[in-house]
């Protein structure tokens, strides 16, 4: 019995590691914030279509298709924030990220559907 629960309990520890090698869900209002608040690079992987018609001031277009073959062209040691129409293609985007090593993705859940902060054209 007492090693059943030795071996739970690495697993469960060995498991919560693994957690932490994953983005994070934030909401567009937590986005806006931590754009004011710290050095973070806004990444916008939608079309380019969709990213003239409005987009997010200083965010880098890279669209999600394009992503697997240019990741090498994105600094590791930044923290990005992933950004879509409504945070599906962002959500593949931030996994693809931390599968290349990348280690503060934040997902912006809603995206751009959702987002009321300033819109660049």
């Amino acid at each position: 019995m007492r090693k059943w629960f030795s071996f739970l309990f690495t697993f469960l520890f060995i498991i919560s590691g693994c957690a932490q090698d994953r983005y994070t869900n934030i909401s567009v209002d937590e986005a806006a914030q931590m754009m004011q608040k710290e050095d973070v690079v806004v990444l916008d992987v939608r079309t380019e279509e969709e990213y003239a018609s409005g987009h997010i001031p200083k965010a880098i277009l890279l669209p999600l298709q394009q992503l697997p073959d240019r990741v090498d062209e994105l600094n590791k040691n930044k923290t990005y924030i992933v950004v879509c129409r409504s945070g599906n293609r962002s959500a593949q985007a931030s996994e693809l990220l931390v599968k290349e090593g990348f280690s503060s993705i934040y997902n912006m859940t809603g995206g751009m559907n959702e987002w009321k902060g300033e819109v660049e054209k």
